[in-house]
């Protein structure tokens, strides 16, 4: 039984029934000293009903509550704080650990249920910049999270690999590029012709036209237009990859704009048929007051698409072909208003998933407080940030132990780590400065900080030498170990407010104060002496070692099992 419930019940029980457990259950809190137990419960509330100073409540209530859970009960003031059996409550949770092992925490809320993921999106033919960081590693960690708690995700990498840029790339590749530099090295040099077009356009706008006609014969199946489209989108995607693989991410699919087209035209006849669709200012819209939002604009007065022509048919295609139980988009902030309109659109056309699609905004990354942009040729690679942090994690090996057994390993893992926990545990709708010598800090509050408690712990138990705790008496009731205990048994509530919040910040914070309460108890208690608590300290130690590597799994982090 939770904590919580445990002590709703005892209230319940000393107060004859008259409120239920479930009502009480909500109203207890945690306080935020020790010393005034592990639990409280304010009586304030109960004044009016039982027309008594709350003090005095607190008093009938102690000397009626059922302490046999607890190690006691006190009255202080009008608060009930109820303190923990500390060697019953830490027996209990290291024992669930152990045998739970990787699955602790895990539940089945989720039922089995599909959830279709929108997440990284980059465009074809431009590289993946630190731009691209955020929606990627926030959408594999809720993917994660996903699994955790019973449901089955569906990562799907909607490519931007349709529209006018295509007709400004071709352009651009035919006046200054050539193959055999494309082969060598496709995204840098096709990004360098796309740059070079806008510069160039600034003084010679008539490129736009030109553009504007091999976007055009693209659309109607030119075969030098699609060859040159098909080309460029198959060396991205194999750009792409390599840097996937180096941050841990995989997807699912990777159907693309381009995917929806022959289905665009259905959307349009779906929507007429439906009787949603009106004309204003030539344009065809649907209109969306009921809702308080400006009208969707589905078509331009040209006839052509738009953005949210192309996501209705997604949307109803992810319906159709997956019945989630909930589709989710991982983009940026600024686009908050435009998945309001988009839910509001597939609601009025009877898309079944539309009452569970979930806008999962970001805030900003900068750099050096600039945005980044590849227009005007301002971006950073995520590729070269990822080396560089592998790079300077190598030195730190060599310099602190370069007998280190599998080091250029262990550096990736480090290096890697550092990035996507330095994204990860800031509130995912927080703006964002990246500053990779911060991120890779061994002190403070970051992911080498995390990997190295772990990889301590793991330190720990090899010089034990003992690798079986089932027969280990697991009692613990000293100061230094309960503030670890009381932080592993919150773990899968953790797990629970992530996946409801689609929040990896709750599991990286909580990670950072597991870490922090592990080593200050490394560094106030003898682990290895010899004595009758030696076996239930190391069951705690592999514990701890479970519950961070499990964490940091959750976040798309590895755990060295040395640094």
């Amino acid at each position: 039984m939770e904590n919580k419930e445990l002590v709703a019940k005892a209230l319940s029980d000393a107060l004859d029934g008259e409120l239920k457990a479930e009502d009480l259950v909500n109203k207890i809190e945690r306080p935020k000293n020790s010393t005034m137990g592990d639990l409280a419960f304010p009586t304030f509330i109960l004044a009016k009903k039982f027309r008594k100073a709350p003090q005095q409540i607190a008093t009938d209530i102690v000397e009626k509550i059922n302490q046999e859970n607890f190690d006691h009960v006190e009255a202080a003031g009008p608060y009930v704080n109820f303190f923990l059996d500390k060697s019953k409550y830490s027996a209990n949770v290291i024992e669930t650990i152990l045998k739970e092992k990787n699955d602790y925490g895990k539940n089945n809320d989720g039922k089995g249920g599909n959830v279709t993921i929108d997440m990284s999106s980059p465009n074809i033919a431009k590289p993946i910049s630190m731009g691209h960081l955020r929606s990627t590693v926030i959408g594999n960690s809720v993917a994660n999270i996903l699994t955790k708690n019973g449901y089955k995700p569906i990562k799907d990498n909607h490519l931007g690999d349709w529209g006018t840029q295509f007709g400004k790339l071709i352009t651009a590749y035919l006046m200054w590029g050539n193959e055999e530099d494309v082969k060598k090295d496709p995204i840098n040099n096709l990004v360098k012709y796309y740059v070079k077009f806008h510069k160039v356009d600034k003084e010679k706008p008539e490129l736009d036209d030109v553009a504007r006609d091999w976007f055009r014969k693209l659309e109607n199946g030119d075969e030098e237009a699609t060859k040159l489209w098909k080309w460029f989108r198959e060396v991205s995607i194999d750009a792409f990859e390599k840097i996937y693989k180096k941050l841990g991410v995989s997807f699912d699919t990777y159907n693309g704009e381009a995917f929806y087209n022959d289905k665009l035209q259905g959307v349009v006849d779906d929507l007429d048929k439906k009787g949603l669709l009106s004309k204003s200012q030539g344009a065809t819209i649907v209109d969306l007051d009921k809702y308080n939002l400006n009208p969707a604009l589905i078509l331009k007065s040209d006839g052509a698409s738009l953005y949210i022509t192309r996501d209705i048919a997604t949307a109803i295609y992810r319906d159709q072909t997956y019945k989630p139980a909930m589709n989710l988009y991982v983009v940026g902030s600024e686009q908050t208003y435009y998945f309001k309109q988009l839910k509001a659109v597939l609601t009025e056309m009877g898309v079944p998933s539309a009452k569970d699609l979930h806008h999962i905004p970001f805030g900003l990354i900068t750099v050096n407080g600039k945005k980044l942009s590849t227009r005007s040729g301002r971006i950073i690679l995520l590729d070269e940030v990822l080396d560089d942090s592998i790079e300077i994690a190598k030195k730190q090996i060599a310099d602190k132990n370069p007998d280190l057994p599998n080091k250029d390993e262990v550096a990736k893992e480090v290096g890697v780590g550092a990035i996507v926990f330095g994204d990860l545990q800031n509130e995912k709708i927080n703006n964002i400065d990246f500053n990779l010598e911060d991120q890779l800090r061994f002190e403070g509050e970051t992911g080498p900080y995390v990997q190295y408690a772990r990889a301590r712990a793991e330190s720990i138990l090899r010089k034990s030498g003992n690798t079986d705790f089932s027969a280990s008496k697991k009692q613990l009731n000293d100061a230094e170990s309960w503030n670890v205990i009381k932080l592993l048994n919150d773990f899968p509530q953790r797990v629970k407010m992530a996946c409801a919040e689609f929040e990896p910040s709750v599991i990286a914070k909580y990670s950072l104060r597991l870490a922090k309460a592990f080593n200050k108890y490394y560094a106030h208690t003898k682990i290895l002496e010899d004595n009758d608590q030696k076996d239930a300290r190391l069951a705690l130690v592999k514990s701890v070692s479970i519950v961070l590597k499990e964490s940091l799994s959750l976040l798309g982090v590895k755990s060295p099992e040395e640094m």
